[in-house]
């Protein structure tokens, strides 16, 4: 198993952060560019990666009480991860994303996955900051 986990502080409330990291409707806008969810019957969503052009059933559960977003495949369980938002005071907010990938063919590699960690909280930070912004005007 290979675990790859990155963090980023979001200059947002961790609620902010949390809707927009959590709705599945919008996470195309954050997720890496090959990658889109469509929600079936939440839990249950299935991801296609444009890679494989590969449909995979998967689970997408968002815990707002806990700030916390997991998911995972369902019939191979070779994938799993979760991002966690912490507030950490005077309106902001650190993000931390973790991935698992229990069967080493789905491992991109360390320099692709950290790479693909980073470009997903910076697309991430950008959506909550229009999302704050808007909210404020």
């Amino acid at each position: 198993m290979t675990e790859y986990e990155r963090s980023r502080t979001m200059p947002a409330q961790p609620e902010q952060v949390f809707d927009q990291a959590a709705n599945v409707s919008q996470l195309d806008a954050w997720l890496p560019h090959e990658l889109h969810v469509r929600g079936a019957a939440p839990p249950a969503v299935t991801v296609h990666e444009d890679r494989t052009d590969q449909d995979t059933p998967a689970l997408l559960r968002a815990e707002r009480d806990q700030m916390r977003i997991e998911w995972g495949t369902r019939e191979q369980g070779s994938y799993a991860g979760w991002l966690q938002i912490a507030g950490i005071g005077g309106g902001a907010s650190e993000v931390t994303v973790h991935l698992s990938f229990l069967e080493d063919s789905h491992d991109p590699g360390e320099q692709a996955a950290r790479a693909a960690l980073d470009d997903s909280l910076q697309r991430l930070e950008e959506q909550v900051r229009m999302r704050v912004e808007h909210a404020a005007g």
